[in-house]
Order: C-alpha cells, then sequence, then structure tokens
C-alpha cells in the first residue's frame, strides 16, 4: 500500500481548498504621517455616544455569559422598524448570517445566485455549503432581473441580491425587486442583502421589510457596521420567517453576539438623532464627490450608499492601480476592486470633510 501526503495529516473537505480567501481592503499607508482610510465604507462620523456609552457599561460584567438571545438588541430592532421581534435573529456581523443560511439551505449539488459585481462573501459561502456559485451579468452594474430569472434552474436554492450593492453603489426599485421575486419558485430563498439601506433616499427603494412580512421565501439581511458606526463589534441581523428563524437557530452558535455588541447595539439603534446626522452628512458629500470626481474626467457609477466607484482612463500611466499607489503614498487609502470585475476602478469611502477636499486634490495632481 502506497502512503501519499494527504494520508500522513488531516485534509479539509473536498473543494474547501478551491475558495479563495476574502481580502479585506488595506489600512496602512507606510511611512505617511496622516492616513484617511476610505477602503471599508466606515463613517466618518463614529458611533453614537449613547452606544459609546453602553459598551463602556458592559465591561463591569465580562464575566457573565451574554444573553444568547440577543434579546435587547432585537426588542430595540423591532420598536424602531416595527417589525415582530421573533421575526428577527441577530448575528456576528451580517456575514454571520449570510453562512448560516448558506448552511442551512444548500447542500452539494445545489446552486445559489448571485450577481455579476456581488459581494465576495457570497461565492465564499455557497462553495463552503459544498454548492456551486452561478453568476448573473449584470447591465451597465446594476443587477438585472432577466439575467437572474435566466439563471434559475431546479437545482437553485437560493439567490442573494445586495441592493444596494458594493462596490457599485446601485440599487434596484422595489418593483423590480418584486418582479425578481415573483418570477422565482416558491422553494427558492431569496436573500435581500441591505447593509446600506439606510442611506437610500430614493422614493422607489425598500430594503425588503414589506416582502419578508408577506412572503414564506424571503429574507431581508442589515448590519450595524455601516451608518451605525459600530464595525469593530461585529452586529448584523435579518429578518425572515418564522421557519427561516427557527431553522438557522437550530446551527447558530449560542452566544454568537458578545454582550458589549448587544448593547451598544440597541443603544445606536435607538439613537434616530445620530443616523439622521450620518444621513444629513452623505446627502451633502455623495453628489459633491460625485461632481468633482467627474469634473476630473473620471467615471462615476451613481451611487445610493456612502461610497463611489470611480473608474480610471484606459492609459497606463492613469490607471487605478497607478492612482493607488499615488494616494496611498498620500495617506489616502482607497478600495482596489480586481475581484469585484473592476481591474481600472477604486471604490472610494465619503469621509471626513478635511479626507474629501483632500482626496480630490490629490487626484487633481495625479491626473495632471
Amino acid at each position: 500500500m502506497t502512503t501519499t501526503v494527504k494520508d500522513m495529516r488531516p485534509t479539509p473537505k473536498a473543494g474547501l481548498l478551491d475558495i479563495a480567501a476574502y481580502v479585506p481592503g488595506k489600512e496602512h499607508a507606510p511611512g505617511v504621517a496622516k492616513v484617511y482610510k476610505l477602503s471599508s465604507n466606515e463613517t466618518p462620523l463614529g458611533a453614537s455616544k449613547q452606544a459609546i456609552d453602553a459598551y463602556r457599561a458592559a465591561a463591569e460584567r465580562l464575566e457573565i455569559y451574554p444573553d444568547g438571545q440577543a434579546t435587547a438588541l432585537k426588542k430595540a430592532i423591532a420598536d424602531v422598524h416595527g417589525l415582530n421581534a421573533d421575526n428577527i435573529l441577530c448575528g456576528n456581523g451580517s456575514d454571520e448570517l449570510l453562512g448560516l443560511l448558506c448552511q442551512t439551505y444548500l447542500s452539494p449539488g445545489d446552486k445559489a445566485i448571485y450577481t455579476e459585481h456581488g459581494f465576495m462573501v457570497y461565492k465564499i459561502y455557497i462553495m463552503a455549503a459544498g454548492a456551486t456559485p452561478v453568476v448573473a451579468k449584470e447591465n451597465n452594474e446594476r443587477a438585472e432581473v432577466d439575467a437572474i430569472l435566466s439563471a434559475v434552474t431546479p437545482h437553485t436554492k437560493i439567490v442573494f441580491l445586495a441592493n444596494p450593492n458594493n462596490p457599485t453603489g446601485t440599487y434596484l426599485p422595489f418593483e423590480e425587486v418584486r418582479r425578481l421575486h415573483a418570477g422565482l419558485p416558491k422553494n427558492v430563498l431569496l436573500v435581500l442583502d441591505a447593509a446600506y439601506a439606510e442611506y437610500v433616499r430614493r422614493n422607489d427603494y425598500e430594503a425588503g421589510v414589506e416582502l419578508v412580512s408577506s412572503c414564506e421565501n424571503v429574507v431581508m439581511t442589515r448590519t450595524f457596521s455601516k451608518i451605525h458606526g459600530l464595525a469593530a463589534l461585529r452586529i448584523g441581523w435579518m429578518f425572515a420567517p418564522a421557519h427561516v428563524i427557527d431553522a438557522v437557530n437550530r446551527i447558530r452558535g449560542p452566544f454568537n453576539l458578545n454582550s458589549a455588541a448587544i448593547v451598544a447595539g440597541a443603544a445606536a439603534i435607538r439613537d434616530r438623532a445620530h443616523v439622521d446626522q450620518a444621513v444629513a452628512f452623505n446627502e451633502k458629500w455623495l453628489p459633491w464627490l460625485t461632481e468633482q470626481l467627474t469634473a476630473l474626467g473620471l467615471r462615476v457609477t451613481p451611487s445610493v450608499g456612502n461610497f463611489v466607484l470611480v473608474h480610471f482612463p484606459d492609459n497606463a500611466a492613469k490607471s487605478a492601480e497607478k492612482a493607488d499607489a499615488y494616494l496611498t503614498s498620500k495617506g489616502y487609502i482607497l478600495r482596489r476592486v480586481t475581484g469585484y470585475g473592476f481591474p481600472n476602478a477604486l471604490r472610494l469611502t465619503i469621509g471626513s470633510e478635511e479626507a474629501n477636499r483632500g482626496v480630490v486634490a490629490a487626484l487633481s495632481e495625479f491626473l495632471k
């Protein structure tokens, strides 16, 4: 009998090493005195003071296990959004919930669909469940309902739709989301990832509450990492039918949210003044950055989030790669999005006034 390397040590299950690990945006600019991190869609306003106070108070009881049901956080979410707390499940970021949905509803041989420039984590979790990821083409950097529906087969079990999408910032109007849902078989789960919903100010947008409330095969996920400024605490939640909550709860870790996250999240979502301030700030600087960058001759994908996707000229000397290196040398860290299918674009998070004005000035110098 021949002994192989495989026999000499534990090996991951089939297909696992085919998964490309998620690579987050960089956050360091070596040798630069002041760094503006504009690569991770973090809010420049920081967290609510009420959330910070609640976080600090949690330090007095670090010896106690957290509430495994995150009751206070679910109640706060339910109160603010007018939802039934029994239809809410909280997670260690919405990422965990997306992964749990894949583990719950996907098996080897199944397929799950996401759009061409959708969140890279979808593919990772689909493959981790042993299922096959299927990419639906977008149209002008926007999800295309007909392309998604045409990709559905009897093996399809989940459709992921980031709405608004990252890194493009584009969105589907609610009527289009309804049309998508109407075209799906009833046994296919539609997951509406609404991580940037709070920033959207469009009359034809709805995050998904209405569909979840009236359907058995729709889930909406949300996050505290963006507008609430609690990215460090990793808090996400989903609103889903009772049967989905019950199924996912069976494999969820018993204490998947820590105590500080629970109380800080509850305080943050109740601080509506802080949220309103963040929305107003974004409403001011999103159009300003779009106009300024367009005036420099750069193409900007129309965005409804707290970031913009900036496309560079087909010029080797002025490419996104060169721009990224130049901006980093000046202390401005943007996000390369080659892995999302945009080798010649950078994603720019809306930052502080100083950061916004500074990055435009730096880009102006670079393009001269």
